[in-house]
């Protein structure tokens, strides 16, 4: 692995982590607040006299899931963040797929939709995909590689 790949694996697990605190972050604006207040903190570009409404109590079940999701996605990104810091390939590919899809999901549905502004939301899309595609070459530029003790 050259010094180019190592750098670029070390700027990738710092935007997973930093991806990851975001989003541990978000769960604690949806899973303690009233349904209201946790769609207006999810849909943040909806302007809030929309969302009023009298919402089912079962709602809060509902939205108390997203949250947790946030919160085990951000988890589980910041711990492969620390794993990409030091090399390791298979960690490029669980965290890619955790942070990645969780993503996917919300550029698919939320932001193509226009629901959400670019800060936090879009800026985190973005920030995933950097991680993804960094990783990624380095992983595709390193599969070949056998490691072999050095004197061998």
């Amino acid at each position: 692995m050259t010094a180019t790949h190592r750098t670029a694996l070390k700027i990738a697990a710092v935007l997973w982590v930093i991806w990851g605190l975001v989003h541990m972050l978000a769960a604690f604006f949806v899973i303690p607040v009233d349904s209201q207040t946790a769609i207006g903190n999810i849909l943040d570009r909806v302007d809030p006299a929309r969302l009023v409404a009298d919402y089912p109590v079962e709602l809060s079940g509902i939205l108390s899931q997203h949250g947790w999701n946030l919160g085990w996605f951000g988890i589980s990104t910041v711990v492969g963040g620390v794993f990409i810091w030091r090399a390791n390939m298979t960690a490029i590919w669980v965290t890619g797929l955790i942070g990645g899809m969780a993503d996917a999901g919300y550029f698919l549905f939320i932001d193509m939709a226009g629901y959400a502004n670019f800060l936090p939301g879009t800026l985190m899309t973005l920030v995933s995909g950097s991680a993804i595609l960094l990783s990624f070459w380095v992983w595709l530029s390193n599969r070949n590689v056998v490691n072999t003790p050095s004197g061998a």
